[in-house]
């Protein structure tokens, strides 16, 4: 994938996810660092409204990468970064947010509390990572 096109795919995925958590929750996400709270509501919304159905593996995919994408688009936006697309294995290609040395998983830390621990914290795991690019 050419690195145009997954700039592109993230923008508009983070778009997706403003979009959704409006029309499904009536919560705004407005790309402020604050916002990364609301999607650790989300992810959970989804739970409480559609059950089983929001942990198939296709709804958990889509809203992983959605959310992920939204997060990881407003860390650019505070910190800077460069998205990768990871095919290093070719039956599980990831996309990471590289920002200097350091590398972001936003994606994974959404599955994680979606899927896992309902106790990690999306906005612990972004704060965490921002802490180490803004002085």
């Amino acid at each position: 994938m050419e690195q145009q096109e997954l700039e592109k795919l993230m923008a508009d995925c983070a778009r997706d996810a403003v979009a959704t958590a409006q029309e499904e929750f009536q919560v705004e996400l407005d790309y402020s660092g604050e916002s990364i709270a609301a999607v650790d509501d989300v992810l959970l919304s989804f739970v409480d409204r559609y059950h089983d159905k929001a942990l198939e593996d296709e709804a958990v995919f889509t809203l992983c990468n959605v959310y992920g994408a939204y997060t990881g688009e407003t860390f650019r936006r505070l910190a800077g970064g460069t998205w990768r697309y990871d095919q290093s294995d070719p039956k599980a290609p990831y996309v990471l947010l590289d920002v200097g040395e350091r590398s972001y998983a936003f994606a994974g830390i959404c599955y994680e509390r979606l899927v896992n621990d309902s106790q990690v914290s999306v906005k612990a795991y972004f704060d965490q990572a921002l802490s180490q690019h803004v002085q």
